[in-house]
């Protein structure tokens, strides 16, 4: 049995397109969806998203986009017109810049007759910790400004936020049940922690209130992905 709505997103977070690819070919659309970065969109473009659509898996299209209102919205419409299934802005971009993303994302699905993508803000990167922030000139906790920022979200009208699982059951008591919380960070019981400051079990985010788990190396560099991931759905529930 495999979930209709997979709470696991593989992070194909590979230089090689070909690498990717091979892989999600691999992959049941049933058994997770899939997320797309920097490094592959990149070095390939939109074709594997196109492509990856196309298999049928949801596309979490994670560009992290922040600049000037007009600017974030053009990028919006692009990556509904991809039909991807969820993309990410940055919540510190503003009211401005999350609402006409939000207008952007809205238009384009209505314009073209495709599904709406759920469109998500970043709040704070999980691999920051207090002192980063610090650095940065916010004198906050992670998870404080982590809530700060997850409200401006939900009062411009976006679908959720992207947020450590350690942030997750204090933005699922504040902003109920219809918020997606996308959690990075995520690491099974004795995975190294990598560049991830404040990381999770599976387990421990989806009773934080979890709605979608990102999961990278943890199956991408494991000697056997399907394997990998198939325990994570075990312990979430998911599958046989």
């Amino acid at each position: 049995m495999t979930s209709a709505n997979p709470r696991v997103l593989v992070a194909l977070d590979f230089a090689s397109p070909m690498r990717a690819l091979a892989l999600a070919e691999r992959l049941d659309p049933t058994a997770c969806g899939v997320k797309v970065g920097k490094e592959l969109f990149v070095t390939a473009g939109p074709e594997p998203v196109r492509w990856l659509v196309a298999r049928g898996f949801n596309v979490f299209l994670d560009l992290k986009f922040h600049d000037i209102p007009n600017t974030v919205a053009h990028a919006c419409a692009a990556a509904t017109r991809l039909g991807v299934w969820m993309m990410n802005v940055h919540a510190a971009g503003g009211s401005a810049m999350l609402r006409g993303a939000r207008d952007a994302v809205s238009a384009t699905a209505a314009e073209t007759g495709i599904a709406r993508p759920l469109l998500i803000a970043v709040t704070v990167l999980t691999s920051l910790d207090a002192a980063s922030l610090r650095e940065t000139g916010v004198d906050a906790e992670p998870g404080e400004q982590a809530l700060r920022l997850a409200a401006l979200a939900q009062a411009c009208g976006l679908d959720g936020v992207v947020c450590s699982a350690r942030e997750s059951a204090a933005m699922r008591a504040r902003f109920g049940l219809d918020f997606a919380l996308v959690t990075p960070g995520i690491r099974p019981p004795g995975s190294p922690g990598d560049d991830q400051a404040r990381i999770v079990t599976p387990e421990e985010a989806m009773r934080n209130g979890a709605s979608y788990l990102v999961v990278g190396r943890p199956i991408t560099s494991a000697a056997d992905p399907l394997a990998a991931l198939a325990s994570i759905n075990r312990t979430l529930g998911i599958g046989a």
